[in-house]
């Protein structure tokens, strides 16, 4: 009897930890979009023959390109801190990258250190955790279709609404001249 007592008790305590631990994970990401700082971060093209992979879209962003004075400082896939400032416009711009984590009032994201080069001048590209957008899947593939036009067209603007808070952030939505990618799928349904 007493061995049933403690197997339960055991079973007990492992399954709520089995739900303890995406419930804080949801309640980290809810914190983020309740408490976070909204960043607007214009997006860029990217090559329309790398299709939809499962029920997300792919994104890319024009922001994501700093100049760096050594390659030697920096390796790829190494985690970083980018400190983000905002443009007259209101999207997100790159102030600066560290190694360390801020300890300051600043707005920063973690990411990667996707890859350095050399366009003349040596760069560092971010890989930022926030490049797949993901949705309903009978919208997908519509999607994916408007995000693609709307890069191909230079009068659109296209980007991605990021909640960010003590360098955590969460992919709100995707807008196309400030309309959600979403409704933009619902319309054209409608208008079919």
């Amino acid at each position: 009897m007493n061995n049933k007592k403690i197997l339960l008790t055991v079973f007990i305590v492992v399954a709520l930890v089995q739900l303890a631990v995406p419930a804080k994970m949801i309640w980290d990401k809810e914190r983020v979009l309740e408490l976070g700082k909204e960043f607007k971060f214009e997006t860029a093209p990217i090559d329309p023959t790398d299709p939809f992979r499962g029920k997300y879209i792919v994104l890319q962003y024009k922001e994501n390109r700093v100049a760096i004075d050594s390659k030697s400082d920096w390796e790829e896939g190494q985690s970083v801190y980018v400190h983000l400032i905002t443009d007259r416009n209101g999207f997100a711009k790159i102030g600066s990258v560290s190694k360390e984590k801020p300890t300051g009032t600043e707005d920063f994201v973690k990411a990667k250190v996707e890859f350095i080069g050399d366009i003349g001048y040596t760069t560092m590209n971010i890989a930022y955790p926030f490049d797949r957008f993901y949705m309903e899947e009978s919208k997908a593939f519509e999607a994916e279709q408007q995000y693609i036009k709307s890069q191909i067209d230079s009068t659109k603007i296209t980007y991605a609404l990021v909640n960010i808070r003590d360098g955590e952030s969460v992919l709100k939505d995707v807008l196309i001249d400030g309309v959600s990618i979403s409704e933009i799928v619902k319309k054209n349904r409608l208008e079919e």
